[in-house]
């Protein structure tokens, strides 16, 4: 679902701009009325930002206190009073969760009043510590959504930043305030915003030589989580499509693997590559029109593509040995891969129809399950060496390797839209337990991902629209 933009005034920041619907009529004296005769944040001044180019040495003191309402109202999703605060625990979480923000404990939260909203007592907040500050307000409509105002302000050059507005179903509340911590995110580091998005993962439970695997969804923190498949089949390696419609991943139903692809506006499955042969590791195109796989024929393991709609499979690869794990550039052109030609599994790049294949990685040990940056910069990977693995970067030439995680047991790479944060899971040794973890680019923050069964072989989407 598209969550509709409210135009609370005319602010719009190059850094944040999006397209904007006109809201609902404001309401008389409140928050949303004052912005529209509020002039656009002033620019000048030393305003706080946060430089990231070569990591952090102390995150930014950001206070964020509940949200005010201007009537208290029940709705199905709570009443918007309760809604205030679950909104700034939201948003609080999900700043600490990056690294890259220390949230104003909540002792030192003072109660804002829903007048304040665009009056901030900036000589309070400043006494916290806090450098920047978030406020807003929930509001119900009287169709039944509910309008969430976001603010951001410089407490020391005491100016407005950010001002923007959601308009959501009550089903929807918890994306206004990923929204919104999005859209502080992305002013506060020049990076791109990353928190209204999803992960599919397999969810696992069972006894260690018998797991149950399933295929999840959920949103980024945890939230909204709910079982895609009942654990009768194996799953793996699900992928979200670029398009946040539809999920590939491989099944063993009737005990032969065989590419799939759920539905999840019908929530129908459908089979794109039959089981008449060893097929496995399905990657989408970023135009979501192709899925590259890999498929094993006569004793050689080649990486095929063929049509999201379905068709016959083009072979990309001939080479003796184990081809495997294709991932495409951002633009579609180029495809990273993992293969065992040369005796020992490396990575490999090649153009999107085959052609150019050349080896990257030339570090100690084996390296496998490579994945493109959305930003096209660098390709993750997991390194096996030393008994160990652990999750590393790389630009496309094989260059400027950076170990970001040093545990016994790190797989599986996925990036965050933004190309700042992978998700991959841990495993500790000989526990066959993975768990879902997040490791920003500098290696330093670090967030274990709640989920309510073990989990594996996570996929990050899009951020939503």
């Amino acid at each position: 679902m598209k969550l509709k933009i409210a135009a609370l005034a005319t602010v719009c920041l190059a850094a944040t701009a999006h397209a904007q619907t006109t809201p609902p009529p404001p309401i008389a004296n409140s928050p949303e009325a004052q912005a529209q005769a509020v002039q656009p944040a002033q620019q000048g001044g030393a305003q706080p930002v946060i430089d990231i180019v070569g990591g952090i040495s102390a995150p930014m003191p950001i206070a964020i206190p509940a949200m005010p309402t201007s009537a208290v109202v029940d709705t199905p999703a709570g009443s918007t009073d309760v809604l205030g605060q679950k909104l700034a625990d939201i948003i609080t979480n999900d700043l600490r969760g990056s690294g890259l923000f220390t949230p104003v404990p909540p002792a030192q939260l003072r109660t804002v009043a829903f007048p304040e909203v665009t009056a901030p007592a900036y000589d309070y907040w400043g006494g916290t510590g806090a450098q920047s500050l978030v406020q807003g307000y929930v509001r119900a409509n009287s169709n039944g959504t509910l309008t969430v105002g976001c603010y951001l302000y410089d407490v020391s050059s005491k100016v407005e930043l950010i001002r923007q507005g959601f308009v959501v179903s009550p089903g929807e509340w918890r994306r206004a305030g990923h929204k919104c911590a999005d859209a502080i995110y992305a002013r506060l580091t020049g990076e791109g915003p990353y928190f209204d998005t999803q992960v599919v993962y397999i969810a696992e439970s069972g006894p260690k030589n018998r797991r149950r695997k399933q295929l999840a969804i959920m949103d980024q923190d945890g939230a909204n989580h709910r079982f895609l498949t009942n654990g009768q089949s194996i799953v793996l390696t699900p992928r979200l499509s670029p398009k946040l419609n539809a999920i590939l991943y491989m099944s063993f139903e009737r005990d032969r693997p065989s590419i799939h692809i759920y539905d999840l506006g019908s929530r129908q499955d459908r089979t794109l590559v039959a089981n008449v042969a060893l097929n496995f590791a399905p990657h989408w195109s970023p135009d979501a029109r192709w899925v590259v796989f890999s498929m094993a024929v006569g004793g050689n393991t080649d990486i095929y593509r063929v049509p999201a709609s379905g068709g016959t499979p083009q072979r990309l690869t001939t080479s003796p040995g184990i081809d495997t794990g294709g991932s495409y550039s951002p633009d579609g052109s180029k495809i990273v891969f993992e293969s065992d030609r040369g005796g020992t599994q490396q990575l490999y790049v090649m153009n999107a129809d085959g052609s150019n294949q050349h080896r990257i990685s030339f570090g100690g040990g084996r390296y496998a399950a490579p994945a493109w940056s959305p930003r096209g910069d660098q390709i993750a990977f997991t390194r096996m060496g030393g008994g160990a693995f652990r999750i590393g970067v790389m630009n496309p030439s094989g260059g400027g390797e950076q170990l970001l995680t040093n545990s016994w047991g790190d797989e599986g790479p996925s990036w965050a839209p933004n190309g700042r944060v992978i998700i991959f899971f841990r495993s500790a040794q000989g526990s066959g337990r993975p768990d879902l973890w997040t490791v920003d680019l500098t290696g330093r923050a670090t967030r274990k991902v709640p989920t309510p069964l073990d989990g594996s072989d996570p996929n990050w989407g899009a951020v939503r629209p």
